[in-house]
This record gives structure tokens, C-alpha cells and sequence, in this order.
């Protein structure tokens, strides 16, 4: 039986009509595609074979799988195919190509998909394989977050914190109810449908007062905030198949926690995990729980419950070097927390790399990484900062920006680089900082702002202009961009331009290797290029490397081969070769310390 590297942190997903059949993706020769997993069988059938993998899957009752055929910019369309194989269709026909903003399909079949636009999202709704009608399309970001098991209701979601957070429509396009997440009631999420019960339930989130609190509505109730179901951290939340009670994960200082809220008798009762972090978890019919584990040490690993067979996951060989570590360091906010991972040959002080991570609105876990593993086996100690504007520390240190957009993050990432070295667990001379995507956008601001702090920086795929970027990306990273900062680029240029990188190019002093992608359109290339040339003008060290794909690649060999170049750069840079002893010197000899 083959052992699969699964791509996304998430569990196979089940048909509920027989839980024995289920699909997830895992590698394929270099690149993600979608598989089918019979239990009963302990078999496996790879389905999809794209050149530029294929990461989005499903499963509906009828037991057929569903994929998104998307290209690299992350446009495409929803096709299907038997669980037992066979040719594959669309969706649902007549509807334009777009990004993946939700799927659901219940009995009949219906098939219910959100489509995102240039600036506006479809939901469409229809027979499996048959033309989607439109119910309704909105303005901006927005997404399908569930279809009623009875068919006559779906659930759609935008902004957490904007008028019409929620909204519950008919499969005619009529309005049931608008939830909203801007007054004084808190933001508010949608989660999905009940998959059984007397009624249509739809699962909310909503913060509120600094805390997250589980939430519901149905017809006949309206929105009840269920307040003895609080909790200080964020969470989110599944059905149990009974509709009677909901699983919460909550992510808590880098950690997870599990807990069962029991929505008829108002209780709640934790549900053991092991220290650790829960990629994922999810309730599955008879009794079965599905749970995806890991910590920094160890691999993630698939469980059952009631001892169901689970894809077999992929390992590493050996123990995985080092040890980790809680670090936390006083900061105006609050202090600032930091996963360390130390080398265990030798004693300390370390060479370091700060890898630092992306969101702003995500955060570091106690999880297996294999950078980290790959860097902490060259003898490098890792930090991973959970700076402010992290989720997992609760909703004021998420909106702690104190010193402006991405200037508040850096300056909790000198605080830690200052506070390691103190200790004696890291060399202030040979750090260096490591980033994708919004981490990457701090890699640069980093070397901008601070110049010599770091001795070197690898940026993947980051924002260099942020205006620029906003004019050509995405319509919800312009969403997101227009929180961040109060507003647009014209409306508040100065804010933009305070926290662009390029705005600090000419400042940067240290060796930087930026990774970009021609065809992202989240961190579009022509505004990495315009950086790119502004470190060229001021004679800035640096080295690019430039992959053909979107953001979110799919393909194990250009992520090897940015794991690969960004090591053997970092090496080069934080711990440069012992030099001989010039002729003469007699017993005086200069090294440089590893």
C-alpha cells in the first residue's frame, strides 16, 4: 500500500451516503492531485492528472468526485467524475470560468458553485452536469458558504465586519435574511448547514466583546448567540452528522484544542488531543472522529476514532533533528510569542533564520514544517514569530498596528531577534530572515527599515509595492488591503507608500534572494520587477529567481527548488567558509565561527 504526502492540511472528505468511499489530495509524481480512498478496500485511485496539479476536491452523496480545473492564475471550473472512475464533466454548463468561491451538492443531485469574477461573485445553482442558473451575484469578494439539505435555502458569506456579513437567499435569488457584522452585536461568520434535523440550521461565528463566541440561525429562530459557548481565541467549527452538537477547534498560542458544544443542553465538554496541532478534525457518521495531528517533531498523522483505515501518510526518515521551544518576549502589546527550534550538535549561539509567516491574518503552529526541518539539520536555529496581527492570541492582538501597516510586525521581529541574542540562543551576526507571500512583503520591509539587523534575507513571492500591487491584484486582496489601511491608494497614499517596501529599497544593505512567480496574482509580478530595479539602481546585493506559476503552486518541484536555492543562500551568507591564516601570521590565525 503506497504512503501519500497530502498537500493541504485537511482530512479526506466523506460521502455521507457511505462513509467508506472518501477523496483527498496528495502528491503525484511532483505535483497535488486528487485521489479517491476505498476504506473497505484499502484502495486508492489517482483521478486527476493535470499539468499544473490540482488541489481543490470533493465528494457528494452519489459518491461522484469533484475537482477544480483551475490554471495558474487560479481560474478554472468544477468538473466530476464517478467514484469508480469514467469520463468527467462540468459542474454545471453555461457559467463563465472564475475562481473557486465554494461547492455543495445535496440528494436529487443539485450542485450550488460561487464563482469569482474580475469584481463581482456568481452563485449558480442546477442539475449535476446540467446548465447553472444564476440566484444571485454580488459586488466583491464574497463566497457560497453552504446549501440547506433540503435545498431550499443557501448561505453566502462576505466580509466578517460589513453590513450583509451573512446572507440567506433561496435557490430563486430571494433574500430569507441579511445577518449583519458591523454593529453592535460583533463580526460574524458562516460555517454551513445542519446535515440533518428538523430544521434548516446555518452554523455562525461571531466576535464580540474580545471573544468568539458560537452562534446559529433558522427560520423560526432568527440569529441566537449561544454565550455559554465563548471562548478567548479563534476558533472555527464542523457539525456532528446528528445536527445536535458541533466539534470547535481552537487555535490557542500556537496550539490546538478540541471541544464538543452540546446545543440542547448548553454544554460543553473538551475533547483530548495531544499537545500539539490539529491540522484538521472532523466528526464523521457512527461515532468516528477523523483527526489530522502533528507537532514540530512529527509528521502529520491521520487517525480514526473507531479504528476506520485512513490514507496511509508519507514520513521522514528518522527522527526529525532538534528541539523546540517556548520563547516570549515583552513587547507593548503584550508579549510576543516564538517557536524555537535549536540544533542539538554543539552548544549555542546559533546561526538563525526567522522564518517568518504569512496572513497577516494566520499564525506559526507547533506543526511539523519541513523548512524548518531542512535548516535545523544544516545547524541553523529557527524562530518562528507569532508577531502582532496573528490570529491565535484572540481579537486585540490581531488588530494591534500600533506603528502602521507591516512596521508594528517588523518591529516584533527585531524585539525577538534582540531578546534571542541576549540569551545567548542565536548570533546577532548571522541571522537572517526567511518569507512567503505577506511574510515575504516583511523580509523586505525588514532590510529596508533595518538595514544590517539581518544579515540576509530570502523573500517568496512578496508585496514590494503595495499600491502597485493593489491596482493589479486580486478583488479581495484589495478588500483586505483597504482594511489594512483605512482605505485605498488614492484615498490614503501616504499610509501605502509609508509601508512599501520599494519605497526603502535604497536602504537595503544586505544580501536578499526574492523568488517571484510570472503568473501571481495575488503578489503580481510587474510590481516585484519594479523593485527588482530599484535594488539594481542603488547597487543592492541581490539575486532573483523566477518560477512559471501562480501564487499558490502546486508543483513539489518548484517548492524544492525554492527550498534548495534558499538554504544553500542562507548557508553561503550567515556562515561564509573558515578562511586560511595569511602567510607569516606564525600561530595567529582568523576564523569566523560557525
Amino acid at each position: 500500500m503506497s504512503r501519500f504526502q497530502v498537500y493541504r492540511a485537511a482530512l479526506p472528505e466523506v460521502c455521507a451516503a457511505d462513509p467508506r468511499r472518501m477523496v483527498f489530495t496528495a502528491d503525484a509524481e511532483g505535483r497535488c492531485e486528487v485521489y479517491t480512498w476505498d476504506t473497505a478496500a484499502r484502495s486508492s485511485r489517482r483521478v486527476t492528472d493535470r499539468p499544473g496539479g490540482t488541489l481543490h476536491g470533493a465528494i457528494d452523496r452519489d459518491a461522484r468526485v469533484w475537482w477544480f480545473a483551475e490554471d495558474a492564475r487560479g481560474i478554472g471550473h468544477w468538473r466530476h467524475q464517478a467514484f469508480t472512475g469514467g469520463p468527467d464533466r462540468p459542474g454545471l454548463t453555461g457559467i463563465p470560468d472564475g475562481t473557486a468561491r465554494g461547492l455543495a451538492v445535496i440528494g436529487g443531485p443539485i450542485a450550488t458553485v460561487g464563482i469569482g469574477l474580475d469584481d463581482s461573485t456568481t452563485i449558480r445553482i442546477g442539475p449535476r452536469g446540467g446548465p447553472g442558473r444564476e440566484v444571485t451575484r454580488v459586488e466583491g469578494p464574497a463566497a457560497l458558504a453552504g446549501l440547506a439539505p433540503g435545498g431550499d435555502l443557501l448561505a453566502l458569506t462576505r466580509t466578517a465586519d460589513s453590513p450583509a456579513a451573512v446572507t440567506v437567499l433561496t435557490p430563486a435569488g430571494a433574500v430569507a435574511a441579511v445577518l449583519p457584522g458591523d454593529g453592535p452585536h460583533g463580526r460574524l461568520w458562516a460555517l454551513g448547514f445542519a446535515p440533518a434535523g428538523p430544521r434548516s440550521t446555518l452554523l455562525l461565528v461571531r466576535e464580540r466583546e474580545e471573544r468568539y463566541l458560537l452562534a446559529t440561525w433558522a427560520p423560526a429562530t432568527g440569529t441566537v448567540t449561544h454565550d455559554w459557548c465563548a471562548f478567548d481565541t479563534q476558533i472555527t467549527a464542523r457539525w456532528y452528522p446528528d445536527g445536535r452538537s458541533v466539534l470547535i477547534r481552537q487555535d490557542r498560542r500556537g496550539r490546538s484544542l478540541l471541544h464538543r458544544a452540546h446545543l440542547e443542553s448548553r454544554t460543553l465538554e473538551p475533547v483530548p488531543t495531544p499537545p500539539g496541532t490539529l491540522l484538521d478534525a472532523a466528526p464523521r457518521p457512527g461515532g468516528d472522529l477523523h483527526t489530522l495531528w502533528t507537532d514540530t517533531t512529527h509528521p502529520p498523522t491521520m487517525t480514526s476514532s473507531t479504528g476506520t483505515p485512513l490514507p496511509p501518510l508519507g514520513t521522514v526518515a528518522g527522527r526529525v533533528p532538534g528541539t523546540v521551544q517556548d520563547v516570549r518576549t515583552p513587547g507593548p502589546d503584550g508579549p510576543v510569542h516564538t517557536l524555537l527550534s535549536l540544533p542539538e550538535d554543539g552548544p549555542g549561539p546559533y546561526p538563525a533564520v526567522f522564518l517568518v509567516h504569512g496572513g497577516p491574518a494566520d499564525h506559526d503552529r507547533d506543526a511539523y514544517d519541513g523548512t524548518v526541518h531542512s535548516l535545523v539539520a544544516s545547524g541553523f536555529a529557527v524562530a518562528r514569530v507569532n508577531y502582532r496581527g496573528s490570529t491565535g492570541y484572540g481579537p486585540r492582538w490581531q488588530r494591534a498596528f500600533r506603528d502602521g501597516v507591516g512596521h508594528t510586525q517588523v518591529a516584533d521581529l527585531a524585539a525577538v531577534h534582540a531578546d534571542l541574542a541576549a540569551r545567548g540562543l542565536i548570533r546577532p551576526d548571522a541571522t537572517g530572515l526567511w518569507g512567503t507571500s505577506w511574510g515575504g512583503y516583511l523580509v523586505l520591509l525588514a532590510l529596508g527599515t533595518r538595514p544590517g539587523l539581518w544579515r540576509a534575507g530570502v523573500a517568496v513571492k512578496p508585496v514590494a509595492d503595495y499600491a502597485a500591487a493593489h491596482a493589479s491584484g486580486t478583488v479581495a486582496l484589495r478588500a483586505l488591503d483597504e482594511r489594512l489601511f483605512g482605505g485605498t491608494p488614492d484615498q490614503v497614499p501616504a499610509r501605502y507608500a509609508h509601508s512599501s517596501p520599494i519605497r526603502y529599497a535604497a536602504r537595503v544593505r544586505d544580501p536578499l534572494l526574492v523568488v517571484a512567480a510570472t503568473h501571481d496574482t495575488k503578489c503580481p509580478a510587474d510590481q516585484v520587477r519594479s523593485y527588482l530595479g530599484a535594488l539594481d539602481a542603488a547597487g543592492a546585493r541581490h539575486e532573483s529567481l523566477w518560477l512559471d506559476s501562480g501564487h499558490d503552486g502546486y508543483d513539489g518541484g518548484d517548492h524544492m527548488a525554492v527550498l534548495r536555492r534558499a538554504v544553500l543562500f542562507l548557508d553561503r551568507e550567515l556562515r561564509p567558509p573558515r578562511r586560511p591564516a595569511p602567510k607569516g601570521a606564525g600561530s595567529m590565525h582568523h576564523t569566523v565561527q560557525h
